[in-house]
């Protein structure tokens, strides 16, 4: 079994900054690419940024500038830096990573259960 769970969620006032973490675990043979996705109410849920295991990132306009995505594969962890945050960030943010559990399977995607995050003065 692969466990993806996210933490960091939390309610921040606006300009203000946090931290998500984002940890798989488990049957795992490679974790591939890793990103972060969030979901308004009454929205889809949406790309904010991904990074690759090679480093590269891509992020959403919307936070470019602002948010940062790293990750530290000895630990199987992506992690979500938030600055400048405003009040339509406010969001349940969700983590994917793509796994492969053997040599022998492909890799698919494993979601984490979300965390929000609220933007409020």
């Amino acid at each position: 079994q692969v466990q993806v769970v996210e933490s960091g969620g939390d309610l921040v006032q606006p300009g203000g900054s946090l931290r998500l973490s984002c940890a798989a675990s488990g049957n795992i043979f490679t974790v591939y690419g890793m990103g972060w996705y969030r979901q308004a109410p009454g929205k889809q849920r949406e790309l904010v940024g991904a990074i690759t295991s090679g480093g590269n990132t891509n992020y959403a306009d919307s936070v470019k500038g602002r948010f940062t995505i790293s990750r530290d594969n000895t630990k199987n962890t992506v992690y979500l830096q938030m600055n400048s945050l405003k009040p339509e960030d406010t969001a349940v943010y969700y983590c994917k990573a793509e796994i492969s559990i053997s040599r022998y399977t492909i890799r698919r995607d494993y979601w984490g259960q979300g965390t929000q995050v609220t933007v409020s003065s």
